[in-house]
């Protein structure tokens, strides 16, 4: 039999839940969370929706839970014009921007300043872009090899570091062992880099979010809530 789908949603106190239904020829119902919040339901067949309801309010907290936990990971950035006088964040400090006319391409902090140098026909943005990339890269290397150690019970190697610009992800990591975070993470204060990093070497140990694995993150940064939140607030 093909399988059936479609977009429903319920009210669960002042949220409202979106979901995508689809039927299959199993015995269980299924609930996933994506790190896009989106929400997918997998039902069996036979599924009336007076129980299809009943157990997405069960379920309800820990899908709000799972979509707050995968937003604190979601970039958001407001449009910037790059434009003299204008502010930008590095290490969780703000800069005023100066773009000057130069003849050779460079950006560096100057007297609590952003300096944009560059040629005629150089764009500011794309220059300030692949600035962040490499100071993020040095940064976030620092701080992995750092934090490596205080995993060293679970045998787990340093691993591989990439950067890559994510839409809606601070970073992620793979069952290979790479750690991958967003250059744009290097925007945020040292703090809230360190809670990402040792975020995704946690789940190198426990693949989910299970209660080991916020028993262990909490062993390894006690005071991970506040850099997490400091994370979400900051207009990255």
């Amino acid at each position: 039999m093909s399988e059936t789908l479609n977009i429903k949603s319920i009210e669960f106190g002042s949220r409202k839940i979106t979901f995508e239904l689809s039927y299959k020829d199993r015995k269980t119902l299924g609930i996933r969370v994506y790190p896009d919040c989106k929400v997918k339901v997998i039902a069996p067949y036979n599924t009336t929706e007076e129980k299809l309801e009943a157990k997405l309010r069960e379920k309800a907290p820990w899908i709000i839970k799972q979509q707050l936990e995968f937003l604190s990971y979601h970039p958001l950035t407001p449009p910037r014009k790059y434009i003299n006088g204008e502010t930008h964040l590095y290490l969780g400090r703000q800069y005023k921007l100066r773009i000057e006319k130069s003849e050779t391409n460079e950006v560096k902090l100057f007297r609590g300043r952003l300096l944009v140098l560059k040629k005629d026909n150089t764009s500011a943005k794309s220059l300030l872009s692949e600035w962040y990339r490499e100071k993020a890269f040095v940064h976030f290397a620092e701080t992995l090899k750092k934090t490596i150690p205080l995993f060293k019970r679970f045998e787990i190697d340093e691993p591989e570091l990439q950067i890559r610009l994510m839409a809606t992800r601070w970073g992620s990591c793979t069952s290979q062992g790479k750690v991958i975070l967003n250059p744009e993470l290097i925007k945020a204060p040292k703090g809230s880099i360190e809670y990402v990093i040792i975020h995704e070497l946690c789940h190198l140990v426990h693949h989910n979010h299970t209660r080991a694995f916020y028993a262990l993150q909490e062993a390894i940064m006690p005071d991970w809530k506040k850099w997490k939140e400091r994370l979400e607030t900051s207009l990255i």
